[in-house]
């Protein structure tokens, strides 16, 4: 059997890590890039060596101006961030790019926040840029759009738990009934491995949700059984909301995202991944946020 050579950007990532984790649990030979391989999961020449040394894998720069030869290609890096990657991929000899966009490319355009519609924009043009530029070159192209990313080190549902934690109640926006889609990172990663080689994938963009769609308060429910605490909630009216918002900006910039959040608890910011499920084969799991100590400190 040939050996199945793949290379990774953005692999020291939430999901690169997870990604890193599942193909070489499937024997693929992996060059993973990193702009900091040194500082991430050890030496850039090697794997770290609490892993299985029979599971190949190399560690590059992301700043290396040659590539590994490789035709099959994942990045889980910013989508904006992959033009920088094009000509190298083009002379490593790049086949197929698998690329994490994600779902806020839309949910964010609407946004009345100048800096998420930065964002969305940014998403938008990514996308495009590799659609185009993989057309030129005759490289096929697959574009995922996660919705709710979590995990150990994600920047939502364990900011959630934190403030949990430390207050023991979590405010919430009227009824919170915005929908969600909570996904995890490992499924992100096998979805990824799945558009690798699945010929219906060729040059198609999917949407990509978790195995259920939750209220936004349902979600924090879960959330605070994960950490053994009775549900506590603190309701602010939406009225009350507008009129004292303009004072969100004397917070602390550590607890700004919670505004943000609060904006967008009754938007509802679910998308049907039904095609996905059909061309990739994709199962995700139900919502199982992580318990407290496995959150990232």
């Amino acid at each position: 059997m040939p050996e199945r050579l793949v290379g990774v950007i953005g692999a020291s990532g939430l999901v690169g890590e997870c990604l890193l984790e599942a193909l070489m649990a499937e024997g693929w030979n992996v060059a993973a890039l990193s702009r900091n391989p040194d500082r991430t999961l050890g030496t850039p020449a090697t794997w770290p060596v609490t892993w299985p040394p029979t599971w190949p894998a190399t560690w590059h720069s992301a700043a290396d101006e040659q590539l590994p030869q490789r035709e099959l290609w994942i990045s889980t890096a910013p989508i904006w961030l992959l033009p920088e990657y094009f000509e190298r991929l083009v002379a490593c000899g790049a086949r197929r790019v698998v690329a994490l966009s994600s779902t806020s490319r839309f949910s964010k355009a609407v946004s009345n926040d100048p800096v998420e519609q930065t964002l969305a924009r940014q998403w938008q043009e990514g996308e495009t840029a590799l659609q185009s530029w993989a057309t030129t070159h005759g490289i096929e192209w697959v574009i995922l759009r996660p919705t709710l990313i979590y995990g150990r080190t994600d920047g939502n549902i364990n900011a959630m738990i934190r403030f949990i934690r430390r207050f023991g109640f979590l405010p919430v926006l009227g009824k919170a009934s915005g929908k969600r889609q909570p996904v995890r990172a490992a499924d992100v990663a096998r979805v990824c491995i799945a558009a690798l080689t699945a010929p219906a994938a060729r040059n198609q963009a999917y949407n990509i949700g978790g195995g259920e769609t939750l209220t936004y308060r349902e979600m924090a429910q879960r959330v605070f059984v994960a950490q053994d605490c009775r549900p506590r909630f603190l309701t602010i009216p939406v009225p009350l909301f507008n009129l004292t918002k303009p004072l969100s900006r004397l917070l602390p910039r550590r607890l700004r995202w919670l505004v943000a959040m609060m904006e967008r608890m009754n938007k509802d910011l679910a998308f049907d991944d039904s095609q996905a499920r059909r061309d990739l084969e994709y199962m995700p799991a139900n919502f199982a946020p992580p318990m407290a100590k496995d959150v990232s400190k």
